[in-house]
């Protein structure tokens, strides 16, 4: 097992591409723990992979609590003496163009999808920096490399989270922590539901998928955890401050 002796937090893993990459890393021998706003579903998340043999518990946290956020770290740290990896997941969706996007739902999208992420790689950090190693992932999208259609707060928070994740790399690659971004395009979970809604509903959806993304088809939640398990391995060692795109070839086109 390729993780095996390691402990991870991920964020906004109780569904979705954060519960596959979650259980990916479990199967690999990491003990994960799973934060989501949704307390049941992260303790659910951890059960299933309890039941499937590996290391995990559960948390109910909101991300943009500093102070929640820190005393889960500090709790991680004490209980397993080391925090090797970091999947800042967590995020949402905020549909509207320039105009019609509400100020609120920017500002909450930028709490949510950027400073989160940059406060809990924040407070890891001196921790992989002590350990000489570590490794960063942030979750942007492809929305973070390419336009999208009147989701102005989303793809600017997204282009941002690349931004960040270079500037980590760049920063701490002398103390041995990797820090990456993930791009993930069309998976089907709910996740969507507003892109879905925006662009007419599902039949909208699946008919742009066959004529814009080249291999024709969503992606799955195992398929993009196969992405997350070799940036946050030693399979991707001399790896960092790279964008990982796994959009079934839209970004091409």
């Amino acid at each position: 097992m390729i993780l095996e002796g390691r402990v991870a937090i991920v964020t906004g893993a109780a569904s979705g591409i954060g519960r596959a990459g979650a259980a990916i890393m479990a199967r690999e021998g990491a003990h994960v723990v799973i934060l989501d706003l949704r307390g049941s579903a992260a303790a659910r998340a951890a059960e299933h992979i309890r039941d499937s043999g590996g290391s995990a518990e559960g948390h109910g946290l909101d991300v943009t609590d500093d102070d929640a956020l820190a005393r889960v770290v500090d709790k991680t740290l004490a209980d397993h003496g080391r925090i090797d990896i970091l999947h800042n997941h967590a995020g949402a969706q905020i549909a509207g163009d320039l105009e019609a996007v509400e100020t609120a739902g920017f500002d909450n999208s930028w709490r949510l999808n950027v400073r989160a992420h940059f406060m809990a790689a924040r407070l890891v950090m001196p921790i992989m920096r002590a350990a000489g190693r570590g490794v960063i992932l942030n979750t942007s999208s492809s929305s973070g490399v390419l336009y999208d259609r009147e989701m102005i707060a989303y793809t600017t928070t997204k282009h941002a989270v690349i931004a960040m994740t270079r500037q980590m790399a760049g920063d701490y690659g002398k103390h041995g922590v990797r820090v990456n971004a993930l791009c993930p395009g069309w998976v089907d979970t709910p996740f969507n539901g507003p892109f879905i809604a925006q662009m007419g509903g599902r039949p909208q959806i699946e008919a742009y998928l066959r004529d814009k993304v080249p291999l024709g088809r969503w992606g799955t939640v195992d398929e993009i955890a196969e992405c997350i398990l070799f940036l946050v391995s030693d399979r991707s060692a001399y790896v960092t401050g790279q964008i990982l795109v796994a959009d079934g070839g839209e970004t091409v086109v």
